[in-house]
């Protein structure tokens, strides 16, 4: 079967609004390459968007879900509970920011545990507001659309959004937003849109993912947690796209001296199978009543069983450690090319959560042509990069923190290719 024909097939089997970036299909991947159905190799710098931090198939994940498939695949764990759920939790009790007291459920979706913990700070407050910011993205459900802070392609046309949930810039120095201004326009919305005793709680990402891989500065976070304190309102982080090694530290919030009341975690937490949760304060995460958390599916013990391998692998392959010497060796060949890419006028991100942005130099306007140019260059020559940003026009490397270097130099010199390439097509 050939990619033309499963296109022709895929057109006329499932809709448009489901978006599908590549024209090939895979048949196989290993760690960080993949090959398509016709045999072509490509290098995954995208790995399932932020999901394969251990990289395509890695043996330890795949030996445990095999070995958890000789026992069950599913009881429902509201039903009939099993041990490795329990013993997950411990464990991210142990390993997420704080010293106090926590508890951890687990979903399946990123959005599920958004949802969720929305849910859950509603319970614990009383409250109905929530805060989140310009840029961010939180999920393609109902209550994720209305937190999510961009609007195509993600909000056209499925308002209207669930109600008392207000937005606020997050702060991006490149596009003239400081800490200072986000901050002063939380508290006008205090002033214009939500008495603060209503609000539940101040959701951000530590590094908005979609919003542009835009690092959340200190004195900004040490600034939500003081309103927060200040207010009874309580702080998530929406570490779905940042946690488990990407940004150098098992989880972003351990760049900061900042404690989140709740996390939400998922993407890279299982490998590659479907499996979120929501972290928190034991007394916050116990304010819902029984039978109002859970799902059929949540916390699937195959799924569990696989982030327990992940865990594992990130200690045992130092990966958090190897994510800052990628990224570090990543943004060093990038702003190499400054001098002779014009177009590129940022490159940033903590670790492996590294980005490059782009304008026009003309207009000093973001260039989604541009960007959109580079990473149909860099696919031409096997090469898969994602972009992101409100304005289209940042491009994110997210390679599985296990690829092999000679892997990694062969894909950093086709990225070289594709931004200089398209330099001199365009002078």
């Amino acid at each position: 079967m050939s990619n033309a024909e499963l296109h022709a097939r895929k057109d006329a089997a499932t809709p448009r609004g489901v978006g599908v970036m590549c024209n090939f299909y895979a048949e196989r991947a290993e760690n960080a390459e993949l090959w398509d159905v016709e045999g072509r190799r490509f290098i995954d710098f995208a790995s399932g968007i932020a999901v394969l931090n251990t990289g395509h198939r890695h043996p330890k994940v795949v030996a445990a879900i095999r070995e958890q498939l000789e026992h069950f695949t599913h009881t429902a764990y509201q039903i009939v509970p099993y041990e490795s759920y329990v013993t997950l939790a411990e464990k991210l009790n142990q390993r997420t920011p704080g010293d106090h007291p926590k508890k951890t459920a687990f979903f399946t979706t990123g959005a599920e545990a958004v949802e969720n913990a929305i849910k859950i700070a509603r319970a614990a407050t009383g409250r109905p507001g929530v805060i989140a910011f310009g840029g961010a993205f939180h999920g393609r459900t109902m209550m994720g659309m209305a937190l999510t802070g961009k609007v195509a392609p993600y909000k056209i046309g499925f308002g209207p959004f669930p109600g008392e949930i207000f937005h606020a810039p997050f702060p991006n120095a490149l596009h003239g937003v400081s800490t200072a201004d986000s901050l002063k326009a939380v508290q006008q919305l205090f002033k214009a849109d939500i008495d603060p005793q209503r609000v539940a709680a101040i959701i951000f990402e530590p590094v908005q993912g979609e919003g542009g891989f835009n690092p959340a500065p200190l004195e900004f976070v040490r600034g939500l947690r003081k309103i927060c304190n200040q207010h009874g309102i309580l702080l998530i982080a929406d570490e779905i796209q940042t946690g488990f090694a990407r940004t150098g530290k098992l989880f972003a919030m351990q760049h900061y001296d900042v404690v989140p009341d709740l996390m939400t975690v998922a993407k890279s937490l299982a490998g590659g199978m479907p499996l979120s949760g929501v972290v928190g304060r034991a007394e916050i995460m116990d304010a819902a009543q029984p039978g109002g958390l859970g799902g059929t599916y949540a916390g699937n013990p195959l799924a569990v069983a696989a982030a327990h391998a992940v865990l594992d692998v990130i200690d045992e392959e130092g990966l958090a450690e190897r994510a800052e010497l990628l990224g570090q060796k990543l943004k060093a060949r990038v702003n190499s090319l400054k001098a002779i890419v014009p177009q590129l006028v940022d490159v940033r991100g903590p670790g492996s959560m590294v980005a490059a942005e782009f304008n026009d130099p003309a207009t000093g306007e973001p260039s989604p042509e541009f960007t959109k140019q580079v990473q149909a260059r860099a696919l031409e020559r096997g090469l898969l990069l994602l972009s992101c940003g409100v304005h289209g026009n940042v491009i994110r490397f997210l390679f599985p923190l296990t690829i092999p270097m000679n892997v990694f130099d062969e894909a950093l010199d086709i990225l070289e290719e594709a931004l200089t390439a398209k330099v001199a097509a365009t002078v």
